[in-house]
């Protein structure tokens, strides 16, 4: 098994960590509606994907229409 000869130093390893932060998600408008969804998914706001109704959307009920 491969074993380190040297320690890394803090700068070293902190320097190395530096590119696995995670990025910002590549949000896209939706072609019917314009929310801004993850590309390639349902969008949540009306059901629609690729152009086409697929699922229809949940309509949220107010505290006074129960």
């Amino acid at each position: 098994m491969a074993v380190p000869k040297k320690r890394k130093s803090k700068s070293k390893v902190r320097s190395h960590r530096a590119h696995h932060a995670i990025g910002k998600p590549n949000l896209v408008p939706c072609s019917n509606c314009g929310a801004f969804i993850l590309s390639h998914r349902v969008c949540p706001a009306c059901g629609f994907y690729n152009g086409k109704l697929v699922v229809a959307p949940k309509i949220k009920k107010s505290k006074q229409e129960e």
